[in-house]
Parts: structure tokens; C-alpha cells; sequence
């Protein structure tokens, strides 16, 4: 059974950083591409960004790019999101997902999450 947890969101202060991880099992972590995705209310779900199976690839939204970095520890099967500079429009839920395809692409993140595995979403809450 594939399951993917994220965890460590919080309620945190504009200009502050934080961490989320998401932590795989069920599937051979090091195989595939990753991605984080969020949503907000009122808004459509956004790829925040995507790190190929080696980490050697990685590839941000624009919103995001020079404040929000990507990482993972094959070893360990987790996937991390530091997001530095947090700003009331990141206020959403964050979710992981383990893309479908070729695990040294970051290409089609979106679609290729569509037929791939979720997590079940960590709140982060920007105050202003």
C-alpha cells in the first residue's frame, strides 16, 4: 500500500521560514519524480514545484522560485520543502505527489500527477 504523509505545517508569521516534509513507503521512492502541489481556498491548485528522482533536476513555480527549495533523501524516502520568506498568499494546503513516468523528468508534473500518488495535505497558514 502506497502511502505518502506530509507533516510540519503550522500557523507561522509573515518573513517567517518553515519546513514540510513527506514521508513514502510502498514504492520505491528513488524511481520516482516528486512534486509539491497546493491550494487555497477560492483558488485552482497550483504545482509549487517538482525534483526528479535523482535530485539532480528541480524546477519551481514562478511564485515561488528564490524563496521555496526542493530536496529529498532517497535513503530516508522523504521529500522536504523549505519555504523561506513566507508571505500571506502561501497560506494553502500543501500536498506531495509521486509522479507517473520517467523518474528523471520534470516535465508535465501536473498531469503526470494526476495518474500518480497523493498525500493527504499539510496546513500552512500565513499571518499577516
Amino acid at each position: 500500500q502506497v502511502q505518502l504523509v506530509e507533516s510540519g505545517g503550522g500557523l507561522v508569521q509573515a518573513g517567517d521560514s518553515l519546513r514540510v516534509s513527506c514521508t513514502v513507503s510502498g514504492l520505491v521512492f528513488r524511481q520516482y519524480a516528486m512534486a509539491w502541489f497546493r491550494t487555497a481556498p477560492g483558488k485552482e491548485r497550483e504545482g509549487v514545484g517538482c525534483i526528479s528522482a535523482s535530485g539532480g533536476d528541480i524546477v519551481y513555480a514562478d511564485s515561488v522560485k528564490g524563496r521555496f527549495t526542493i530536496s529529498r533523501d532517497n535513503a530516508q524516502k522523504t521529500l522536504f520543502l523549505q519555504m523561506n520568506s513566507l508571505q500571506p498568499d502561501d497560506t494553502a494546503m500543501y500536498y506531495c505527489a509521486a509522479l507517473v513516468g520517467d523518474g528523471d523528468s520534470t516535465d508535465n508534473m501536473a498531469a503526470r500527477a494526476e495518474y500518480g500518488y497523493w498525500g493527504q495535505g499539510t496546513q500552512v497558514t500565513v499571518s499577516s
